[in-house]
């Protein structure tokens, strides 16, 4: 069986239409004599596809940590989380530090209050990739909770392709509002400050 071999031509566009001097730019100044034809082989390349993922905005990711955290599903909040954020909710004296303790929190707050009680975003910034501010309250069946209004705030970073909060911290209404006796507690606080420096070195 007798099979014809394509010739260099045949790998060039519009071949048809090349001039030699064209084949020969083409495949080096040497490579055609009067009349003959190219005697490199052309080199035919493929180039690698771009594949482009398109990230969540932070607001977005901040939309979704709620919306789990609301559906008690930890599973789908996992992956929002930087394996070494830290969280601060200031009713606590302390910070929680990494994902497993976050989620810990959370679990704990999901198995202590009914399933009925939500977060309901009342505003949420969406300019910054990096900066998420949000307020908030809770919601019982639909309607608000006493003493549950709040603000946020988080920090994102584009983690392995995956936007995630590598720092958050809540603020939550309190329950017992001072209102002007919290002006005199710092008055007070300030004064003492004045009067004795070294007692700042104990803050």
């Amino acid at each position: 069986m007798i099979r014809s071999i394509p010739t260099v031509a045949s790998y060039l566009p519009h071949h048809q239409t090349q001039t030699s001097a064209t084949i020969s730019h083409a495949y080096g100044s040497s490579a055609l004599s009067s009349g003959s034809r190219p005697t490199r082989r052309p080199v035919l390349r493929w180039s690698t596809p771009t594949i482009t993922v398109e990230l969540d905005s932070a607001a977005t990711t901040v939309r979704k940590f709620y919306d789990g955290i609301n559906r008690r599903d930890l599973s789908s909040v996992e992956d929002l989380i930087a394996l070494n954020c830290v969280y601060e909710d200031l009713i606590f004296s302390h910070p929680f530090s990494g994902r497993k303790a976050i989620l810990d929190f959370f679990k704990q707050f999901s198995d202590s209050i009914s399933g009925d009680l939500q977060f309901a975003i009342d505003d949420i910034s969406e300019e910054d990739t990096s900066a998420v501010g949000v307020t908030w309250h809770l919601e019982w069946k639909g309607k608000p909770f006493p003493f549950s209004r709040g603000c946020s705030f988080y920090r994102l970073d584009v983690i392995n392709g995956q936007r995630q909060i590598v720092f958050g911290r809540d603020a939550v209404e309190p329950a017992i509002k001072p209102g002007e006796t919290a002006l005199v507690v710092i008055r007070g606080v300030t004064w003492l400050l004045q009067s004795f420096p070294f007692l700042a070195d104990r803050l």
